[in-house]
């Protein structure tokens, strides 16, 4: 058995309320996880049980989304066939390069800055110049081979923390046309088999090491991250609805510039 360091029980706590936070939010839940580490004095980079932590307690967002949107999960089937398109590239990207992510690059600070900085310009240029020209009202119009491009930019986020899921499926959304409305809903809809198989996958490999009493804070970040999302949700489609993804365009830069100032130095 592997020794692991662990983290607090209101450190797990605060960890799945930032999770819950960020997930759907398009400003990158693992940056701001790095970010509250480093605040903590918590060793993101180092620690394997902070690692299998903070990619776990991803199964309370997931189960959020799937309380919210039971009703189209259920019966939508034009929506799963999109959704798994979108999937395909992601879960290959995922497995072939899993060592590589999470022990090589997840916990990369400049990496993680980078990435904030890149994403949020991209989100602003898709919010001012192509949410106006929309094709596709709905996720159900939009052309499965375009789904499966959105997915290719969701790998982006698979590989280089701080990318955020939400943000460049967002962003892939709206550069194939999909409404910001739709482009936020596909990224809620295509987290649910992305992060069940990047968890689920972890979970597997890390299982049998993790230490007993690390199972008890796994689900108090869990319980965080479910009850945070589920309000982070319905609060994203109505900022969606009123100002667009400006506002979340322009937090990510600044976020990546006290970063670099902070912690880059």
């Amino acid at each position: 058995m592997v020794s692991w360091p662990l983290v607090s029980a209101w450190e797990a706590i605060l960890l799945g309320v930032v999770e819950g936070l960020t997930e759907y939010l398009p400003v990158s839940s693992t940056g701001h996880l790095t970010l509250l580490a480093h605040a903590l004095g918590l060793d993101l980079e180092h620690d394997p049980f902070l690692k299998s932590f903070v990619i776990a307690i991803q199964l309370g967002a997931i189960l959020a989304v799937l309380l919210l949107y039971w009703r189209r999960f259920a019966r939508d089937l034009e929506a799963w066939k999109r959704i798994l398109a979108a999937f395909l590239p992601t879960a290959l990207v995922g497995f072939l390069l899993y060592r590589l992510i999470k022990d090589v690059i997840l916990g990369k600070d400049w990496i993680v800055v980078l990435a904030l900085f890149l994403v949020g310009l991209l989100l602003l240029f898709a919010d001012r110049a192509l949410a106006g020209r929309a094709r596709y009202q709905d996720l159900d119009e939009l052309p499965l081979k375009d789904a499966f491009w959105v997915g290719v930019f969701q790998s982006l986020a698979a590989v280089f923390p701080g990318t955020s899921r939400s943000g460049i499926t967002i962003f892939g959304g709206l550069l194939l046309g999909l409404r910001r409305k739709a482009a936020a809903e596909m990224s809620f809809l295509l987290a649910v088999p992305t992060m069940l198989a990047a968890t689920g996958y972890d979970l597997l490999r890390s299982a049998r090491d993790l230490p007993q009493e690390g199972y008890g804070l796994l689900a108090l970040g869990f319980l965080a991250a479910l009850l945070t999302a589920l309000a982070t949700v319905r609060l994203m489609l109505a900022l969606v609805e009123r100002l667009g993804f400006a506002p979340f365009a322009y937090y990510r830069m600044a976020l990546a510039l006290v970063y670099a100032l902070v912690f880059l130095r």
